[in-house]
């Protein structure tokens, strides 16, 4: 009976195509589930470097590229015009992992030319160090040695990207980012086979399911084509799998890794398989730190799994919302304090409060920031009551010290803040996860299982809370998170917070999204500044790279702002006459007053821009914090002045803590990391004026 799987970089290819060309797919593809696939000449190409490639006619332009796999089973790769199927078909060549096991695709042609074109032999090159033995223990081919060994230079290698096995291209990279032979072992430890079949297509391309998608039959098959990008985003690469499948962690487990490594859809793989795992009743927690996060999470759950009653055993909802619905369920109506009010509030407090000398002797105020941080950092962070518990309190992260006369006069600015609240009948978000945490202690824990995304920035009453949902236990909770992306201000230690995750965090550090060119840029306006982890050790970008190839971002200078908009007018309608999609263009601003400026210039342009509350779609118009999560094929972040990035607001003045300043210029940096490594394919950057102090240089 024969059998047709999907390759998964075709799907992606599916959802660009003309729908007459889709149509001329799906009836090629029916042809193979009628068992009449031989009415489709499956054509074998004279000059082809893998004697398993086929080509298939789908239409007068359009032909696809079939790997046999044997057993009368074949893989549809890709749909092509004409020429270009035949290209990529004769230069291919599909061969079985030795140490993995898995199937993996190189562009033959292409490393054949590389290695005439190279010099000979480098004395010093860039592998001279890894004998073959060990190349053979990491599974890289036998036949690439002579490749090899002609490369001197991280540019060389970097040049072979798309040309090589990812797999294999993944440990050369690691190896040339400093990573020694032991350390590229223990992240393939994990996924290694014994016995491997070098000439069993077949078994390896089912053990590849993040290349390979073998579907039960015409029913599935249909659903995945209707969505083919979304479940695309929903595959997972090896190590993400071994991670998100791993049977039992006998405690809390935390996953770190920087932007594009895939934390967040191997939390959503855990989450559906304990959730396939739970008896009727039971339930697996799904949270993250905003709401516009949760849907997101919710619509990709929505395309992972069909299955209703699995769905029905998770439930996906922010710690803000979970926070409010306990507290309400058990207290009644509760009113949140919107973050305009709270800033007015702590404006009139400052202003209000106390004067003392800074450290140039100068008589001054407590700035607002700096007073609503050590309500939020220190006095929340801790549960403090009292004036005396604060004197004595640590502030670790804080910054300079504070003598206990000045922690008095802090104390009663904060009280005043606290006190307007309770008057006007008021809670924060953070003060409500304190209250639902007290509620959830006092009752049996509603769920088994609790995962949570993005935990870098949630503040420790949200941790208290989370640990009070779940009893302790094995697979209790699984935390994703990356220190490097922390863009809000809480600085936790899980440790402290009963949540030991010593002896259970699993680092990714691969980047499947952002190109290579797009990294490099993004990683360098972190500065090289040391972070602390959620389990309270040093984190490090060590190790961290990315496997596919692009263009270099361009950063545009202007003049005035009115200039930077019509070029950006003019590059968002390039986009899209190029035939990107428009929600799959995206704008990244530092503010809202500029959120509301694009998207007004955008819209007089007749560019649509998309509008949630009226569920229009079209070009994401967001701020750098609304990005969060997100990702685009082609990313423009604009207003990078200045006078905008870092954000005056935002940070501490440095002559009244030195620390807390560079911890603020810090985090601004980390949103601007966040906001460049949203872009998948194409990053455009642009100012007017003198730009920020933030932004690299771009070649």
């Amino acid at each position: 009976m024969a059998e047709l799987a999907i390759g998964r970089d075709f799907l992606p290819t599916y959802a660009r195509l003309q729908r007459r060309v889709q149509r001329a797919v799906d009836a090629a593809i029916g042809k193979f589930a009628e068992h009449t696939h031989a009415g489709l000449h499956l054509e074998k190409l004279t000059g082809a470097r893998d004697p398993n490639i086929r080509t298939i006619r789908i239409d007068q332009f359009y032909r696809g590229v079939v790997l046999a796999l044997g057993e009368d089973r074949y893989a549809l790769l890709d749909v092509l015009p004409h020429d270009d199927a035949i290209a990529f078909a004769v230069s291919r060549r599909f061969t079985v992992n030795q140490a993995l096991g898995v199937l993996e695709m190189r562009d033959q042609a292409g490393i054949e030319e590389f290695t005439r074109a190279e010099a000979p032999p480098a004395s010093v090159g860039l592998f001279t160090h890894v004998s073959v033995a060990d190349f053979t223990r990491l599974g890289v081919d036998e036949d690439l040695l002579p490749l090899l060994r002609v490369i001197a230079t991280d540019k060389q290698l970097e040049s072979l990207a798309g040309h090589l096995p990812e797999s294999q291209l993944d440990v050369l990279l690691g190896l040339a980012s400093g990573l020694s032979v032991e350390e590229v072992w223990a992240e393939l430890a994990d996924r290694t086979v014994s016995g491997v079949d070098t000439d069993d297509l077949l078994t390896a391309a089912r053990r590849t399911p993040e290349r390979i998608a073998f579907v039960s039959g015409p029913v599935e098959l249909a659903a995945i084509l209707a969505h083919p990008f979304d479940v695309w985003r929903t595959f997972l690469h090896p190590t993400q799998r071994d991670v998100a499948y791993r049977d039992t962690y006998s405690g809390p487990a935390l996953v770190t890794g920087s932007a594009g490594t895939g934390k967040t859809v191997t939390g959503l793989h855990r989450a559906v398989f304990l959730a396939e795992r739970l008896p009727d009743g039971e339930k697996v927690l799904l949270t993250t730190f905003t709401r516009a996060l949760a849907d997101a999470l919710a619509r990709q759950l929505y395309r992972l799994t069909s299955d209703p009653a699995v769905r029905a055993r998770i439930d996906v909802i922010s710690v803000d919302k979970l926070a409010y619905e306990i507290v309400t369920r058990g207290n009644g109506r509760v009113t949140v304090a919107d973050g305009e009010i709270v800033d007015q509030l702590w404006e009139s407090a400052a202003k209000a409060g106390p004067t003392y000398l800074n450290r140039a002797g100068q008589v001054t105020t407590y700035s607002p920031a700096f007073l609503r941080h050590e309500w939020e950092q220190v006095v929340l962070a801790q549960q403090l009551t009292t004036r005396e518990a604060y004197r004595e309190a640590t502030r670790r992260g804080r910054g300079a010290g504070l003598r206990a006369a000045h922690r008095d006069q802090v104390w009663t600015v904060i009280e005043m803040v606290t006190g307007a609240l309770a008057k006007r009948r008021l809670r924060t978000h953070t003060q409500l996860a304190d209250d639902a945490a007290a509620i959830a202690r006092r009752v049996p824990a509603p769920y088994r299982h609790v995962i949570v995304d993005e935990g870098q920035d949630l503040h420790p009453a949200q941790w208290r809370l989370l640990r009070a949902l779940v009893a302790p236990g094995p697979n209790d909770m699984f935390l994703l998170a990356d220190p490097y992306q922390r863009i809000y201000d809480s600085h936790v230690s899980l440790a402290q917070l009963g949540i030991e995750v010593r002896g259970r965090t699993r680092r990714l550090s691969v980047n499947y999204r952002t190109t290579h060119e797009i990294l490099d840029l993004s990683v360098k306006v972190l500065g090289g500044d040391a972070t602390v982890g959620l389990d309270g050790q040093d984190d490090t970008l060590r190790g961290y790279r990315s496997v596919t190839r692009g263009g270099i971002p361009e950063l545009a200078a202007h003049v005035s702002r009115d200039g930077e908009c019509e070029a950006l007018i003019e590059r968002v309608g390039t986009w899209l006459d190029q035939g990107v999609e428009p929600h799959a263009v995206g704008v990244a601003v530092r503010t809202g007053q500029l959120v509301k400026a694009v998207g007004r210039i955008l819209n007089d342009a007749h560019i649509p821009v998309a509008d949630d509350k009226r569920g229009t779609d079209g070009v994401r118009v967001a701020t750098m914090h609304r990005m969060k999560g997100l990702e685009f094929q082609c990313l423009a972040v604009v207003g990078l002045d200045a006078g905008v990035l870092p954000a005056p607001h935002a940070l501490t003045s440095a002559a009244e803590d030195p620390h807390a300043h560079r911890q603020d210029l810090q985090r601004e940096r980390c949103l601007l990391f966040v906001a460049l490594t949203r872009a998948r394919d194409v990053l455009y950057l642009s100012h007017s004026g003198t730009p920020s102090p933030l932004l690299p240089v771009v070649r």
